[in-house]
Order: structure tokens, then C-alpha cells, then sequence
């Protein structure tokens, strides 16, 4: 995919997904993108830490993602799963009160190691979801991107679900806005 292989998040995977986070310090301050997993906070994830918590997700088929790797090494993730499996997520008690129909499927963190960053990443690993999503079945997915005025611009290091015109490019529909700064958009994946 652009010239990027996309590999699925798993126990195969592990070593390569777990270099890339520990190459940023377990990404987001430590989180192991373990955050959107946390509703509630379950108590084995207190005691074996964020890394061991999202290898045991992993393990067990509870952690999805679609890894970008750039000859053998992963540069980039998205992650996505059903809502049961990633019930956490940015101003969720005002996403519930918005809820039409729920989704099948969340994407709902990139990562793009620093060295590629600003190169279009996030679009590969979202487009790796995207297609790892339609191989299982397809359906509705949502995501929750960062909403920014006209002409802002931030540090890509902030922007953990990338932008509203990424998304748009991407084929997905805006929905309505999240707490502040944060939206709902949409697509549906036919099954592939």
C-alpha cells in the first residue's frame, strides 16, 4: 500500500509494534495505546503496566491494529476494533448522547514514528484499517479526529487521530462535532 506492506496487529507482529513504541517511549507518555482500552480501567492493567497490558490484549485477540512497515521494520499503526473493545474514548458521555446507530468498528489512534512523520503516514495506516476492517466483514466504522480551524496548524506529535480533512479525503462523513476540538465521522466499509 504506497509502497508500505500493512500487517495486522498480533503476536507475529508483536516485536515490531512494541520496537516502534519503545523507540518513543511507549508513545503518548507511556500509554502503549492501552488509553481507548480503559472503560473501566481494568485492574490487571494496574498490575502488569501499560506494555505487558497491551501484549496480553494482543495475545488474546482483544488489540487490534494495522501496522505500516517500511521494509521490516513498523513505522506507523492505526488502531481500530469494535466498541466493546475500545470503549474509551475523548468526551464519550457527549458521543452517547449523539448516537444514532452504533458502529461496528473504532479507529481510534495513529502513531507515525517521528521519522516519517509529516509524509502521509497517517493516510497509509488509516487505508491499512480500512482494508484489514473489510477482510473481517466490513460495516460501519467511526472515527474521532481532531476538527481544526481553517489555516491552524499543530504539532503532529498532538494530533493522535489526525485531522477532519484527512478523514474527508478518505472518504469518510462528518458527523457532528465532540467536546471541543474533536468530531464524529463515518464510513462504511463494504465487506472485502
Amino acid at each position: 500500500m504506497d509502497g508500505y506492506r500493512i500487517e495486522p496487529l498480533g503476536p507475529q507482529t508483536w516485536d515490531a509494534f512494541a520496537d516502534l513504541a519503545e523507540r518513543h517511549n511507549g508513545v503518548w507518555g507511556g500509554c502503549w495505546c492501552t488509553w481507548f482500552h480503559l472503560y473501566p480501567d481494568p485492574p490487571e492493567r494496574k498490575k502488569l503496566g501499560h506494555r505487558e497490558f497491551k501484549r496480553q490484549l494482543v495475545e488474546e485477540d482483544r488489540a487490534h491494529a494495522a501496522l505500516v512497515f517500511d521494509g521490516d521494520v513498523a513505522v506507523a499503526w492505526a488502531e481500530y476494533g469494535p466498541v466493546e473493545e475500545l470503549p474509551n474514548i475523548h468526551h464519550r458521555k457527549e458521543w452517547e448522547q449523539g448516537v444514532v446507530g452504533m458502529p461496528d468498528y473504532r479507529i481510534t489512534c495513529l502513531f507515525v514514528d517521528r521519522r516519517y512523520r509529516r509524509k502521509g503516514m497517517a493516510v497509509v495506516a488509516v487505508r491499512g484499517a480500512l482494508a484489514l476492517i473489510a477482510a473481517a466483514g466490513g460495516g460501519l466504522v467511526e472515527s474521532y479526529p481532531h476538527d481544526l480551524p481553517p489555516g491552524k496548524k499543530t504539532s503532529a506529535s498532538f494530533l493522535y487521530n489526525a485531522t477532519r480533512s484527512m478523514y474527508e479525503q478518505l472518504g469518510f462523513n462528518y458527523e457532528r462535532p465532540k467536546g471541543k476540538g474533536n468530531c464524529v465521522m463515518s464510513k462504511v466499509v463494504p465487506a472485502g
